[in-house]
């Protein structure tokens, strides 16, 4: 029983997840729209260049937070 249990355990493990390629993709997409529609505010609306800045400042580093923490969650 325990040899059949461990062939189970060792099956299920070697298969990759099939979510990592689609939730980057969705992140990918995701990440250009966002780009496009503050490309597209800049242009627009030129005063509110600076305030967008200051988002995509704080943005940004929430993004290299989540990124880093994301990293270690998966060593």
């Amino acid at each position: 029983m325990s040899t059949t249990t461990n062939q189970s355990q060792q099956s299920s493990a070697a298969q990759p997840s099939g979510t990592e390629p689609v939730l980057l993709l969705v992140l990918g997409i995701v990440f250009v729209l966002v780009l496009g529609a503050t490309f597209y505010l800049c242009l627009v609306h030129p005063s509110l260049t600076g305030p967008i800045g200051a988002v995509g400042g704080v943005a940004s580093a929430l993004v290299a937070a989540f990124a880093v923490a994301f990293a270690l969650r998966r060593r």
